[in-house]
């Protein structure tokens, strides 16, 4: 791919941003990525049960053949926390917010901070697919709550109809076509993502969780790192 990466001119910039750069990306639109890893997953035999669980080792009693498992993959995110077993006091949520809008400007974008405090980002994402354009945001470290902040709301649409204009064609947010607002819980790790294993009630069991808000850009990396930690327990050692 021809990633284009260029940097914007004072023109193109205008007196708000000292310095800016483009380039080609990638955007995902999660509500048809995810249903297609799942329908991969079922091609592959893979059986989903839905299940609470207050112990990791409580995952090695609910295979759907009812027999124990060979090794349990923890990708609990932010439950990792207080799951027992695992109870890991370096997660924390950090709190996103968002506003989905029919708009479309066809350009996604971004912005270095804003004005309104460092807790709070600027930026646009428009999905394919008639996915509408997501608008950002929140990165507030630390905080549990998953209600809708309606003045936060308020700004982030204020500060992505500066960025970008063309998403109302000059107008002001009354002129943005609301699908639904949104608040998320990044699963934020603090040392950074835990890949590993270790044997728990003697069950094997490959951690791969901490990701934050980099999910979907690192899943593949960390799953292919996972994978070969599963091919480390599974596959036996010659003895010496």
């Amino acid at each position: 791919m021809d990633f284009q990466f260029r940097q914007l001119s004072r023109e193109q910039l205008g007196t708000q941003y000292s310095n800016g750069h483009a380039f080609t990306s990638v955007c995902i639109n999660t509500a048809i990525y995810l249903p297609w890893l799942a329908s991969q997953c079922l091609r592959k035999g893979v059986v989903f049960k839905r299940a609470n669980l207050k112990h990791i080792r409580d995952a090695s009693r609910i295979h759907h053949t009812g027999q124990k498992p060979d090794l349990v993959v923890n990708c609990t995110g932010l439950s990792s926390h207080k799951l027992g077993g695992v109870e890991d006091r370096n997660m924390m949520p950090i709190r996103g917010q968002t506003v989905l809008v029919r708009n479309e400007a066809n350009v996604m974008c971004s912005s270095s901070g804003t004005d309104d405090g460092e807790e709070e980002v600027c930026y646009l994402m428009q999905r394919a697919a008639g996915g509408g354009t997501l608008l950002g945001g929140s990165y507030q470290r630390g905080n549990w709550d998953s209600q809708l902040e309606p003045s936060l709301a308020i700004r982030i649409m204020k500060r992505a109809v500066e960025l970008c204009p063309a998403l109302t064609d000059g107008k002001g947010i009354e002129h943005l076509d609301i699908i639904r607002h949104g608040v998320g819980l990044r699963p934020y790790r603090q040392g950074g993502t835990r890949i590993e294993k270790e044997r728990i009630d003697g069950v094997w069991t490959v951690h791969n969780y901490g990701h934050g808000g980099f999910g979907y850009q690192a899943s593949y990396g960390c799953a292919k790192k996972a994978v070969k930690l599963v091919g480390e327990v599974l596959t036996p050692r010659s003895s010496l």
